[in-house]
This record gives structure tokens, sequence and C-alpha cells, in this order.
């Protein structure tokens, strides 16, 4: 696919979300077969993963086949307990497999420029890591803190970036995109709050919800801090891509072709819009990219 418009260029931020991030996947498809230009990716967590796939060449069926290949053993396998120290289990596993999706390439060798926000648990700021290990920069961005020991990169500890950063739009903007095109899976606290903590209970025609135990509380909590982050991040996006993932759970990795085509869907919904804009912004000097190219995907 031919990169830049105008001399311009276009940014994808892949947010945040475990196994729902794999809607992400369909996204990127879709903005593949409809001729939307990838000149810089940038990924939180999940997102980072996908992202790294896409930077570095791989194929939508190479990228899918990896996803919907997980299989619960092997997911389970992934996750062994450790001794009592920075974390509860080891993530030996998890950066082997990485490894072995990415094939070991460093940042120098990816197709695309690609960045991965990460956290650093000592003081709170965001890292952007854009050098070095690609695997190592993944493990960086998507290991929860306390379940997983920080990954240590140019003497800092890090951890999951979605604590400060869950969609990356200001990262893409610091690498020079001028068009930001964002694919965001992490639903708002009280959606998180209805589907999954306070359950509906009904009786007849009626149905009430029950009042949050504590565990609620403290979850809730937590979730509307991580929002209001999810919020500051996307300001600056063009483009907000919301796929919808109704009872897609984070640990639903078993569903990923459903993800996908949810996030397949989300995007077709998003094309015209997006095409107006490119169009709009960028395209009217651009004898590579017009209005009836970009309707055609060409």
């Amino acid at each position: 696919m031919p990169n830049s418009i105008s001399g311009k260029k276009v940014g994808l931020a892949l947010s945040s979300g475990s196994a729902r991030g794999l809607a992400h996947i369909g996204v990127l498809d879709i903005m593949e077969k409809e001729g939307i230009p990838v000149d810089l990716i940038a990924g939180t967590s999940m997102g980072s993963v996908i992202g790294a796939l896409y930077a570095q060449g791989k194929t939508m069926d190479e990228i899918r086949n990896i996803a919907t290949n997980l299989k619960w053993k092997e997911i389970a396998g992934l996750f062994a307990v450790t001794l009592p120290g920075a974390g509860l289990l080891s993530d030996r596993k998890i950066k082997s497999r990485l490894n072995e999706i990415t094939g070991g390439v460093d940042f120098s060798d990816l197709m695309i420029p690609f960045a991965c926000a990460a956290t650093d648990i000592i003081t709170g700021e965001e890292v952007v890591i854009r050098e070095g290990s690609v695997a190592d920069a993944v493990m960086a961005s998507i290991l929860w803190p306390v379940v997983f020991k920080p990954v240590i990169w140019q003497e800092r500890y890090l951890v999951d970036g979605g604590l400060v950063d869950p969609v990356p739009v200001q990262v893409l903007k610091g690498m020079g995109a001028d068009f930001v095109i964002v694919s965001n899976v992490i639903v708002g606290p009280e959606k998180r709050a209805r589907d999954n903590l306070m359950k509906v209970e009904r009786q007849n025609t009626t149905s009430a919800i029950r009042a949050p135990n504590i565990f609620n509380t403290m979850t809730q909590f937590i979730n509307i801090a991580h929002y209001q982050a999810v919020e500051r991040s996307l300001q600056g996006a063009d483009i907000v891509i919301k796929p919808s993932l109704d009872g897609i759970g984070f640990g639903d990795f078993h569903r990923a072709s459903e993800c996908i085509d949810r996030g397949k869907l989300a995007a077709q919904v998003a094309m015209p819009e997006i095409k107006q804009l490119l169009v709009n912004c960028y395209c009217t000097k651009s004898p590579m990219y017009s209005a009836s190219s970009l309707e055609r995907g060409d």
C-alpha cells in the first residue's frame, strides 16, 4: 500500500483492551482493503501486540491466524506461578511467545514506524519505546503491575502502558502524524459496571440493579480513574473507530473471530467519514489520492 498523502502522515492508534483488542485486527483489515494508508502506528497493551505485527509487515491472514489459533490450554500455559516477589506470575513464557510471533526483530527492522506506550512504575511517567527489541517493548506495554514483575528497560521499571496512556494519540503526534485514526475498544465505567459488575436481577417483567458490593465498588473505582485517562488520551484524534463489543470480556481470547468481525463492522461504518476527511484535508493536491481513488479503495 502506498504511504503518505500530499506529504502528510496518517497515524493509527490502537488502544489497550486485552482480548477485546483483537478487534483492532478487523479495523486494520478494512482499512487495508479500502486503501487507507497507515504511515505510523502506536499501540498500548494489546494494541501494541497487534501494531507490532502489522508494522513488521505480516499479512492480515497471518495476524488473524495468530489470534484465532490461540487455545485455552496455550493461554493458560503462558501464566506460570512464581515465588512471591515483584510479581505473582512469571513472564518467561510470554516473552518466549512474543519473540516467536515477532521473529525476534528490532524496531529498525520494521516496515512501518511503530511505538509502544508503557508506564514507569516508579515515577508514574509514560515511556514511549521506539528502539531495541520489539518483543521486549511489547512485553513492557502489556504486563499488568503486581501480577507480573516490571520489565527493566534502560534502567527503568516498566509495566502496562494502559495506566497512563490507554490510547496513544499524542505518541503519534510526537512521531509526526498529521492525521490520527483511533481504534478504541475500551468501554466507559458505567457500561462496565452495568454489564460486568452489578448484574441485572429480573423478576417477572421488572428489573433492578443490585447495589454494588465492596468488590464492585473497588473495581469501579479503578474503572473510573482508568477511563479518565482514556478520555485524556483521545484528545487530538481526528477519527475514533469504536467497535461494539458488548458481552465480550477482557479474557475472552477464545472469541477472537467474533472480536475481529466486530472490528470490521465498526471500520466499515466509519469508512465514509475517514475517506471524506482524507479528501477534504489532504487529497486535493495529490495525484495519488483523490476522492474517486479512495472510493474505489485504490
